[in-house]
């Protein structure tokens, strides 16, 4: 039985379908119809250009966003596929706040809609700390198919292990 790491807590009905794709090895051709195609945002000037539109479009009244990038360092083996922080630091006789987003660098190569359910996710961040019902309602009016993209995208990283398991 394959092992579904990604897919936790979701109905055995469903996690028995996503099972037969991976069986009949179609996981990566369901994907590939669902999300034929890759976004152009490359270079870490253009994910802040991008972050920033998603905040003025949505989020006008968040607090501004200092830095947008793709980070190396994370990845889904720390469990981590975005992060953002609030730093505070002084400066002269001044308390400053930064806000900070940093974005797997796996999502350089993925679908438009995984680089938008990631950047949202961590601009709700901005208005609603915990993983609520106000979190994931503020995901929502940002990214309406939110849900089904974070599905989407557990699968694309499931495909992914198993694409690095067997070339290994």
């Amino acid at each position: 039985m394959t092992a579904l790491k990604y897919l936790g807590g979701y109905p055995p009905a469903l996690l028995d379908k996503v099972r037969q794709l991976i069986d009949r090895d179609e996981l990566g051709d369901y994907l590939q119809k669902r999300h034929p195609g890759r976004h152009e945002i490359q270079s870490d000037k253009a994910l802040y250009a991008y972050t920033n539109a998603l905040r003025q479009e949505h989020l006008r009244n968040a607090p501004g966003i200092d830095r947008v990038w793709y980070d190396s360092k994370l990845d889904v083996i720390s469990k981590a596929l975005g992060l953002h922080t609030a730093i505070s630091h002084v400066h002269g006789g001044r308390l400053k706040a930064r806000k900070e987003i940093r974005i797997a660098s796996l999502f350089r190569d993925t679908p438009p809609e995984f680089l938008q359910m990631i950047v949202v996710h961590e601009l709700a961040h901005l208005k609603e700390a915990e993983h609520n019902k106000a979190f994931y309602q503020l995901c929502e009016y940002m990214q309406p198919d939110y849900h089904q993209q974070e599905f989407d995208l557990r699968l694309y990283l499931t495909w992914r292990d198993l694409q690095a398991r067997s070339s290994a």
